[in-house]
């Protein structure tokens, strides 16, 4: 019986990771400009919530359906890459073996050991190997596309309820620096985060995240102040 491989790498996060990150990023940095652009604007509070849950919706929806059509495309040109690998090797299986052999031969192995390593892997699943080595599909990082929708659309209404549950809890003298200060923090949580998870610095990966989030809640908010001026 061979020995399970229980050694586990960041790159399987990946596809879940990339689209719940931005997700949240999203749902907390258009919410929080969204409600702070309104209250710029001196909206009421009843107005703040209602701008900020429709976009929370729309967010949402927007993310979920974003995400579906982009890695669908992505899994529709995976699908169609395999089918034609697949022709291929029923229709000159040698020639593939050799295309095969010189793909770990040119990683350095010598010709001959690549060229058994290549039987091996075809003998044992020849569709697999070529899709791995020649392709660069592997099981780990393969489009899904309703689990990018699912984590894209779930993620964003987690952040856009951040800032709304600040503007519902936070006396109007204090909304609009109460929700840019704790987006802020909310932002950089979830960089610290996410960089943790991805294995990546988390120090950088906060900070970035961050400035460009606080860079968006201020253009916003300045508008929302333009706007309230001129009217």
């Amino acid at each position: 019986m061979q020995p399970r491989h229980r050694e586990r790498h960041k790159t399987g996060r990946m596809g879940w990771l990339r689209a719940g990150v931005l997700g949240a990023n999203d749902g907390i940095v258009s919410t929080a400009s969204l409600v702070l652009g309104v209250a710029a604007a001196h909206g009421s509070p009843q107005n703040i919530l209602i701008a900020g849950s429709a976009g929370l919706v729309a967010g949402a929806m927007s993310m979920a359906a974003g995400e579906y059509v982009s890695v669908h495309s992505q899994a529709d040109s995976e699908h169609a890459e395999l089918e034609k690998e697949r022709l291929e090797l029923q229709n000159d299986a040698e020639g593939e073996h050799k295309e095969l052999a010189s793909i770990y031969a040119a990683r350095g192995l010598d010709p001959e050991l690549a060229r058994r390593v290549a039987e091996q892997l075809m003998a044992h699943d020849a569709l697999d190997a070529h899709a791995r080595d020649e392709l660069g599909i592997t099981d780990a990082l393969r489009a899904r596309p309703l689990q990018a929708a699912g984590a894209s659309a779930l993620s964003f209404a987690v952040g856009a309820a951040l800032p709304l549950l600040v503007v519902a809890l936070t006396p109007g003298t204090m909304r609009l620096g109460s929700v840019f200060i704790t987006s802020l923090l909310f932002l950089a949580v979830l960089g610290g985060v996410a960089a943790k998870a991805g294995g990546a610095k988390i120090m950088t990966g906060a900070m970035r995240i961050t400035f460009w989030g606080a860079l968006a809640m201020a253009i916003t908010a300045g508008v929302g102040t333009l706007f309230s001026t001129v009217g």
